[in-house]
């Protein structure tokens, strides 16, 4: 787990190593134990590393391998490193670290860029052939390590961050404005490959871009799970899906526990989490950290969940740190949060992942995460509705029930000079063609498609990355194992969506796990104070919108601003956030990443 980044220069010129180096350093939290800067030809490489496998110098980064022409820089964990040695040495190749960066670059010899399609795990990476100067790079199937490219005429810069890319400079931070619409539509999602900024894109998930040195390119996508029946399925009747999601799931967390360093767990209360906890106690983990977090409580909102992450805890006898954060630790925390985002996000469990990761950080390296299970098995309550819906009404039903607003209603909050055609909403549209491909049987399998390729990639995974890395924590997904995501996704909708969302997953948890964590009513990360805007934050909001900067920038009209002023708790998006909170929290991170450039 680290921080990649590069510069690629097609005009005859050389790269330029200061802003590969102060993209590097901007990256410092993401990977706290070393860095290093390779330059060869048109190329230079920038890497910043967490030490997690091979804790020696030999699994340094940027990794080059002079007998076989090539140089790495990676970002994520090889889970299966130590079975791809294995076949590779087979093959005849030689070892000289224990990293599962060094088998990527000896798998990359043996197959190329197909070479993907071997790896399970989690990995954004850059692989140059330092004979030729062609260049590779490639970001895992679900999209959980991010890889961000600037490019200009003559030169193409890559990071692991946004930041990094703004410290670089010579950005065109111009606003995107389909990425603004999928902002205040798309539940603040900005699907790949767009951000909030005209002069930064972000490589799709499960692909793969070639760059060769006159500057031409090729991407391919090489992972696509179907949301249709399998053939050899078709006979699997309810506890056969049980027991198959139970032992796909089991593997999958068995594969996280590889490093060398322990690894904890990030303990909600939770089904999925518990799980995690339950799992990793079957085989053996003693004394396993877990940690929770609780806020304290405000609008009448409870700010923790500790009953049921006690009972887990006390059930399967772990190392237990409940962290409890103050209200007068929560205001201080959010301009260090939103600058810690790669994208603004504005769900409000981004404070609490910030401030947990921060404690966690102080014993721990590595955790494993309940992320994902929702998307993947139908925990949400826009799935149910879709039950009945006809497969040609999807998105209409999905939009209902999702979106932030409809088209018309983004249009007035955003001044003219930031509206897309009046004719043309980009956020439906890109739902409907997501929605309509073939691959998807119904219309709940058409919704679950585009929430784990899509939604889940570009909130909840990106949310979990960016709070904990830039405590240099590595978080680990196992409901994003790969094999996992496949088999869920053709598991019968009925089955995902009895007992409440996630059925399958909670009947197969019965034998694991306490009744009253599996039927108790669904939770979020609770952090009440930042659902309700009053006190110093609502001050830290109206200031934020009040600013010069604010006003020069002009992205709201000021009819709009007044509406949500005038009642700052009371209007609220369809999924029950807080309006007044989404407008500034984009302003305070446009403003946090114009810091970095005025450095």
């Amino acid at each position: 787990m680290c921080g990649v980044c590069g510069e690629i220069r097609f005009d005859a010129t050389s790269p330029d190593i200061s802003a590969v180096d102060a993209m590097t350093c901007e990256m410092t939290r993401r990977g706290p134990d070393g860095s290093g800067v390779f330059a060869k030809g048109s190329v230079a490489l920038g890497h910043r590393r967490l030490k997690i496998i091979d804790l020696t110098e030999r699994g340094g980064q940027p990794m080059v391998d002079p007998e076989l022409a090539l140089a790495l820089v990676f970002n994520g964990c090889i889970y299966n490193h130590r079975e791809l040695r294995g076949e590779l040495e087979a093959k005849g190749y030689r070892f000289f670290s224990h990293a599962d960066s060094e088998v990527i670059l000896k798998a990359f010899h043996a197959w190329g860029p197909d070479c993907v399609d071997h790896l399970i795990g989690m990995f954004a990476f850059a692989v140059v052939d330092t004979d030729s100067g062609t260049v590779t790079l490639a970001r895992d199937r679900l999209g959980i390590k991010p890889l961000y490219i600037a490019e200009t005429p003559g030169r193409l810069r890559f990071a692991s961050s946004v930041q990094a890319l703004l410290r670089a400079g010579d950005v065109d931070t111009s606003i995107d404005r389909v990425a603004l619409h999928h902002y205040f539509s798309f539940h603040a999602v900005v699907p790949a490959p767009h951000t909030i900024y005209n002069g930064i894109r972000k490589l799709p998930p499960a692909t793969v871009r070639t760059i060769t040195p006159d500057g031409r390119s090729t991407e391919r996508r090489y992972w696509e799970p179907s949301f249709e029946p399998h053939p050899d399925r078709a006979d699997w009747d309810e506890r056969r899906w049980q027991h198959e999601i139970l032992e796909s799931l089991r593997t999958s967390v068995r594969r996280r526990m590889v490093a060398d360093v322990p690894v904890g767990v990030l303990l909600s209360g939770g089904v999925d989490s518990s799980l995690v906890v339950a799992l990793l106690a079957e085989q053996g983990q003693h004394d396993l950290a877990t940690f929770s977090i609780g806020f304290d409580s405000a609008g009448g909102e409870s700010g923790d969940e500790y009953a049921y992450s006690d009972l887990i805890a006390d059930t399967f006898a772990t190392d237990h740190h409940k962290i409890h954060i103050g209200t007068d630790r929560l205001l201080p925390a959010v301009p260090d949060t939103v600058a810690a985002m790669g994208e603004p996000m504005v769900s409000h469990d981004c404070v609490a992942f910030y401030l947990l990761s921060e404690e966690v950080s102080k014993s721990i390296k590595v955790v494993q995460s309940g992320q994902g299970a929702d998307e993947i098995l139908g925990g949400y309550s826009w799935y149910p509705p879709l039950r009945d819906t006809p497969r040609s009404d999807t998105t209409k039903a999905y939009a209902n029930a999702f979106f932030d607003r409809g088209h018309r209603a983004v249009l007035d909050i955003l001044d003219e000079r930031y509206h897309v055609d009046a004719d043309y909403d980009p956020s439906w549209e890109f739902a409907l063609a997501h929605q309509s491909a073939p691959g998807a049987r119904t219309a709940v399998d058409a919704a679950l498609r585009l929430d784990t390729t899509v939604m889940l990639v570009d909130d909840p995974v990106k949310r979990v990355d960016t709070m904990t890395m830039a405590w240099g924590l590595e978080a680990r997904v196992p409901f994003l194992d790969h094999e996992f995501v496949e088999l869920a996704a053709t598991c019968p909708p009925d089955l995902k969506l009895a007992h409440g969302g996630k059925g399958v997953l909670k009947q197969a948890s019965r034998s694991l796990l306490p009744a009253a964590v599996i039927d108790r009513t669904k939770g979020y990360f609770p952090v009440p104070g930042i659902r309700h805007l009053d006190g110093g934050l609502l001050d830290l909001v109206t200031d934020t919108l009040r600013s010069s900067s604010a006003v020069d920038r002009g992205l709201y009209r000021p009819a709009a601003l007044d509406r949500l002023f005038a009642d700052p708790n009371g209007i609220r998006t369809t999924l029950d956030g807080n309006e007044l909170w989404q407008v500034a929290l984009l302003e305070m991170w446009l403003q946090s990443m114009e810091a970095i450039t005025a450095r």
